[in-house]
């Protein structure tokens, strides 16, 4: 059985960025006849505030105000977008909560999360720089990040798959397969000591069952780091739109620590990365 997308759930924080992942969701609900669903969840601003309010008068209430005009702007957006044709779309948003728990919640009722990549340098409150890598272990969804910079491609016809033989990165392609479905050209990219006899030919035949071609490339061995730093390179030299991977990591107190090659994929991302944890 085909997996199928049916609902698309879109993460927005502010205007930054905004349109570009509504129009992507709103292409992704389209084209697979699947419902849109935004939701707005920031960080508080009570967090923002380095002192007790009451020590910094004034201090709160422009603070207050910077969010309101954030999501006033990104609720525009949605609105200007819902105004023209196209697929329906619905609003939510968190409260004074902790964005991650609170958005990856509204996730487990979707079956894709569009979410943004980190942006260091973007305006106003930032998301943590684990906002991602959470949201995905805690929701169990899979997440189509969208690079912070450069336009995004309004069909995926080139994948590339990064494959290891680990749950992650199988729950990727299969959580891929309606884009693989219709991509014009799919790739496994593997990187290890393993002869090409190895699992590339499994993974190539199981996507065959799904009527799926994908050309295979063993890649030499390299470092994590290194790994991720080739997977972006690689997608640049086949002209990929989409980079396939499993999201690795754990959980320590309140922080997600990321492995090497997803960190690096996250932080240097320039096409939009389908992952799963």
């Amino acid at each position: 059985m085909t997996a199928d997308l049916r609902c698309i759930v879109v993460h927005l924080d502010g205007p930054e960025r905004a349109r570009e992942r509504l129009l992507l969701g709103r292409k992704l609900a389209a084209a697979h006849g699947a419902q849109l669903r935004v939701h707005y969840a920031a960080v508080p601003t009570a967090r923002l505030l380095p002192v007790e309010s009451d020590s910094a008068p004034g201090v709160m209430d422009a603070l207050l105000a910077i969010e309101d005009e954030r999501r006033r702007q990104s609720r525009e957006v949605f609105e200007d977008l819902v105004r023209q044709d196209g697929p329906a779309m619905t609003w939510s948003q968190s409260g004074d909560l902790e964005p991650g728990p609170e958005f990856a919640r509204a996730a487990m009722y979707g079956d894709l999360m569009v979410l943004g990549q980190f942006d260091a340098s973007a305006r106003g409150p930032a998301m943590p720089e684990d906002f991602a890598a959470t949201v995905l272990a805690r929701s169990g969804r899979p997440a189509l990040l969208v690079p912070w910079a450069g336009s995004v491609a309004s069909a995926f016809a080139t994948v590339a798959i990064a494959w290891k033989e680990t749950p992650e990165a199988a729950r990727a392609v299969v959580a891929a397969l309606p884009f693989l479905h219709r991509a014009a050209v799919v790739h496994i990219l593997a990187w290890g000591a393993e002869p090409e006899g190895g699992n590339l030919p499994r993974l190539a035949a199981y996507l065959a069952l799904h009527g799926i071609h994908a050309e295979r490339h063993h890649e030499p061995p390299a470092g994590a780091r290194d790994v991720g730093e080739a997977m972006l390179s690689r997608c640049a030299d086949l002209s990929a739109d989409l980079l396939v991977m499993g999201c690795y990591g754990h959980g320590r107190a309140r922080e997600w620590i990321l492995g090497g090659a997803s960190r690096t994929v996250l932080r240097s991302m320039t096409l939009p990365v389908l992952m799963a944890h």
